[in-house]
């Protein structure tokens, strides 16, 4: 999955910081470049100056996934490839069954089958449901899942906790994603949502840049500091220096460890909107709706464990967030 949005922002930082990635995508959510590799790659080894070795594969595919493991020794391998849309999935419960479980099962079993013991997870923190109590840390009950992409990141996580039980020479980080938003700052690569898109932020930007008329708001009755909904969000280039440290705690032999990547600070649906009238300098018209099933209130981290553990913290706050998002979309407005 290393040609979307998080991927391709981490394939980055570790040319950067000097790994030698091998990076495998489907093209679900990516676009082709005018070669083999995805647009999103193109851009990265322009702005790294350094090849990306790129295979086209499908994380289910397992003859495919043999193959890939004999040709390269690997180290450890970053796991982003799955479906991620919450409506799609509460109408498509078995696609997303099948391809996040399904392919993360083939994964294992082939870097089990070559000796490759180390992972890092993309998990969410759909995993938490409903909120008990905010901020969330890692020891806040799992499980109460409101949707099936929810249910899919949790059953995958307690497959790796119980792997790692079992077999004593596995290593896992599981990443409990916050809300990504932003981009590089070179404006060449960031969020191409395929069609309407799901998350707020590339709506929002969508509506500033002239591609779409107003934006929906799910909700203004939440008990939130305007009653829209309140999520955490991080800068997408926050979010792939976590799994740059994530992979430093690998090589410590681990175990399995879990860790909130997120800011700490709850921004709510209305805020946001100003913040992306400030940085793109245009209104955002928008009309409130009814609430969207699945929907929390509120959702944000207590990322105090990845800062001791990981020695991680996100550096980049929301103006930045919006400003670099909004050059992406102005440079790059019909996407990739």
């Amino acid at each position: 999955g290393g040609a979307g949005y998080i991927g391709s922002h981490c394939v980055l930082q570790l040319l950067e910081a000097g790994f030698v990635p091998v990076v495998v995508d489907n093209f679900h959510n990516a676009i082709r470049g005018p070669d083999a590799l995805p647009e999103s790659l193109r851009r990265v080894q322009q702005i790294a100056r350094k090849p990306v070795v790129f295979q086209e594969l499908d994380v289910t595919d397992e003859a495919a996934l043999r193959e890939l493991f004999s040709k390269h020794r690997f180290s450890a391998v970053v796991h982003f490839a799955g479906l991620k849309a919450v409506g799609e999935s509460v109408r498509q419960p078995l696609e997303y069954y099948r391809v996040n479980l399904t392919g993360t099962i083939r994964l294992l079993e082939t870097m089990k089958a070559h000796g490759v013991r180390n992972i890092v997870f993309s998990s969410s923190a759909t995993v938490y449901g409903d909120p008990k109590y905010l901020p969330l840390d890692e020891n806040h009950p799992v499980g109460g899942c409101t949707n099936p992409y929810g249910k899919s990141k949790y059953f995958i996580e307690e497959m790796i906790r119980d792997l790692c039980k079992a077999e004593k020479d596995w290593n896992a980080v599981l990443l409990r994603y916050f809300n990504p938003i932003g981009a590089h700052e070179s404006g060449m690569i960031g969020e191409d949502p395929q069609g309407i898109p799901n998350n707020l932020m590339p709506y929002v930007a969508q509506v500033a840049v002239g591609r779409r008329e107003f934006l929906s708001v799910f909700g203004n009755d939440y008990k939130t500091i305007d009653g829209t909904g309140v999520r955490d969000y991080i800068h997408v280039v926050d979010l792939a220096k976590g799994h740059i440290a994530a992979l430093k705690k690998l090589k410590e032999n681990c175990g399995c460890k879990i860790y909130n990547l997120g800011t700490g600070t709850g921004y709510s649906v209305l805020q946001m909107v100003q913040a992306m009238e400030k940085a793109s300098g245009r209104e955002i018209k928008y009309k409130i709706t009814g609430r969207r099933e699945g929907d929390v209130a509120s959702c944000y981290a207590n990322p105090e464990l990845a800062e001791r553990e990981l020695g991680w913290k996100a550096a980049f706050g929301l103006d930045k967030m919006c400003e670099d998002l909004w050059r992406w979309q102005l440079q790059n407005p019909t996407g990739f």
